[in-house]
């Protein structure tokens, strides 16, 4: 017992305590009569005390080590998506530390209101809040969803977030891992669950489609994710993007034009013919109509004034990866070619187009 507590970094008084409760008792004695931890009391020791530093309490703790249905790989899984989670929350606090390092750099006061936003408990919330403003369904883009999932009556809604695009005529399941997206989900939408979805807590096909829209970048594993999709159901949908023509970041005039590190942001990303493969899926493309409803990324390629906005920037993920100085370039460059002219003369092909295609891409499976 005592080589275990110095090799996991905690006391042997807390080991006794696990084992005095029945959350993990060694399963083996020495010839002296000395507790004696097996491999698989180990695995257990591992993703007790890994739940325990992502603040669960031991009542949770026991219910998830618990959990008959979950194995060890799922364990492994779920705690990379939290420590995902964690990473993202982290990584929103430093770009709001270093917004308001800039501000008071320029010499500008920060209200009080604003400080607790940036580093209090709500900081998390604040920029999850944005999505219900911004972030609604888009009709002519689920319409393509929707036709694509058929006559399937039971959906599962992977990464569903706060609820855009699930159909009100089936009967769904959510799943969302963020505590925050699921808290915003409106009153009367579908159960949801919380999970990773490279870790579903379904049985084999138990639905008749599973579908998955604008969230597959976030996810840890993507393909694993997708294979769990394709395994708990007859189905798949997915609504993602486009990264294998070649100059795909020249397709949109944002990336093209201002913000080139948006390449890196999904310099891991799955290719679309991997993601395709891996479930067997044929390709849509998905044309964004040029006053889209929903405010992804590339919805506001006619309209690029929204981009100056921060309530609109703030419900898209990839200005937080890009960090506050790529965004604050970025905005200031743009806002100088929208004076000056140069914007409109650079894009005048854009002026008749009713949609355009950028890269989001519909697998069907």
């Amino acid at each position: 017992m005592g080589r275990v507590a110095e090799l996991a970094g905690v006391s042997v008084r807390t080991l006794h305590h696990y084992d005095e409760i029945g959350l993990v008792r060694p399963s083996a004695r020495t010839a002296a009569g000395y507790r004696a931890y097996s491999a698989g009391d180990v695995e257990r020791l591992r993703e007790v005390l890994a739940y325990r530093r992502l603040g669960f309490g031991l009542r949770e703790v026991a219910e998830l080590v618990g959990d008959p249905s979950t194995d060890a790989v799922a364990h492994l899984r779920r705690l990379r998506g939290l420590l995902l989670e964690r990473r993202d929350r982290a990584d929103a606090m430093v770009a709001a530390i270093d917004r308001e390092l800039e501000t008071r750099a320029k010499g500008l006061t920060v209200p009080p209101e604003e400080q607790l936003q940036m580093l209090g408990a709500r900081l998390y919330d604040a920029i999850g809040g944005a999505y219900p403003a911004t972030r609604r369904t888009e009709p002519r883009i689920a319409a393509q969803i929707w036709d694509a999932l058929g006559d399937a009556r039971t959906v599962l809604n992977v990464g569903a977030g706060t609820g855009s695009y699930e159909p009100a005529d089936r009967d769904v399941t959510a799943v969302e891992p963020s505590a925050v997206m699921r808290g915003q989900r409106p009153a009367g939408s579908a159960r949801c669950v919380a999970a990773a979805a490279e870790s579903l807590p379904f049985e084999d096909h138990s639905f008749d489609v599973a579908m998955a829209v604008s969230t597959v970048h976030h996810w840890g594993d993507p393909i694993a994710g997708l294979c769990e999709m394709r395994r708990v159901a007859r189905r798949v949908v997915v609504l993602t993007f486009d990264t294998d023509e070649p100059g795909w970041q020249d397709r949109f005039w944002l990336t093209r034009d201002y913000l080139p590190e948006f390449a890196a942001v999904l310099a891991e990303f799955p290719s679309l013919a991997g993601m395709a493969d891996a479930i067997g899926a044929r390709v849509e493309p998905v044309p964004i109509p040029w006053d889209c409803a929903d405010g992804l990324f590339e919805a506001y390629w006619r309209r690029p004034g929204a981009y100056l906005q921060d309530h609109v920037r703030r419900a898209m993920s990839v200005w937080t990866r890009v960090g506050p100085q790529a965004e604050q370039r970025s905005v200031r460059s743009l806002s100088d070619d929208l004076d000056s002219g140069r914007w409109a003369e650079r894009n005048s092909d854009l002026a008749d187009l009713d949609a355009a295609d950028l890269g989001l891409r519909l697998l069907i499976a």
